[in-house]
């Protein structure tokens, strides 16, 4: 039976292009899919036909008309595994810290999360929450170096994976957190379809954070430099396919 997925990757300050080519290359394992791939949300037949919706963005919010048709693929049966800095808005202020402003408050609902701050890149340990999930089943706690993604809620989730974090992001707005539950994986039902959410994957070459700076001289890869991060990837796909939960 052939599937359909379609993939949209693009935003600002991260490797799009890597990140693009890796989802690609796990959404080729399955010869039953057949992939097609858009920087930004306005290809909405192609949406709408899919079974499965991947999305691998920063600071791209859809339109209002669009966020509808999201809503829609998804009350309708689609699902939609969304990646990282889907949920993230960015703004730069004048005092050189970064707003997160709610500016899309029906497509935040519609992913369940509003990404609001991270502390720097470090190790931290992700917990397993829901160990009798599909996606987690078998899976130990881990530790992997990335962004810890700090989002605020808005709308009801089901918690695979954890972390914790109480401290100071100094970069944000919203600066202080003492949070005994950060969501990294989670999921959120949406009529018939559901959206699955993976914060990891943080990646980054030189020219990447252009306008904010010229030259970013350490690429950064995070997550994607782990296996369990591909196994959630591979999971994810699955998934998506209703071929897992």
């Amino acid at each position: 039976m052939v599937m359909k997925a379609h993939l949209v990757a693009a935003g600002k300050y991260h490797d799009i292009d890597f990140a693009r080519l890796e989802l690609l290359k796990l959404l080729a394992e399955h010869p039953e899919i057949r992939t097609s791939v858009s920087s930004d949300y306005a290809d909405t037949d192609r949406i709408a036909a899919a079974n499965l919706l991947i999305t691998y963005t920063c600071d791209l919010i859809p339109t209002p008309d669009q966020t509808i048709l999201l809503r829609r693929f998804l009350e309708g049966g689609g699902r939609w595994l969304a990646l990282h800095g889907t949920n993230a808005v960015l703004r730069f202020a004048a005092d050189g810290i970064v707003d997160t402003p709610d500016e899309a408050p029906e497509f935040m609902e519609l992913l369940g999360s509003r990404f609001t701050a991270h502390p720097p890149i470090e190790p931290f340990k992700v917990f397993v929450t829901r160990p009798d999930h599909p996606m987690t089943a078998g899976l130990r706690d881990f530790r992997v170096e990335d962004e810890m993604y700090l989002n605020r809620r808005t709308a009801d989730i089901d918690v695979l994976l954890h972390t914790r974090f109480t401290g100071h992001c100094a970069e944000f707005r919203d600066a202080d957190w003492d949070e005994a539950e950060v969501p990294v994986l989670y999921e959120r039902r949406v009529g018939d379809g559901a959206v699955l959410y993976l914060t990891l994957g943080h990646c980054r070459g030189h020219y990447d954070l252009r306008p904010v700076a010229d030259f970013w001289p350490h690429p950064q890869r995070c997550s994607w430099n782990y296996p369990v991060f591909y196994e959630l990837l591979r999971r994810g796909i699955r998934w998506g396919l209703s071929q897992l939960g």
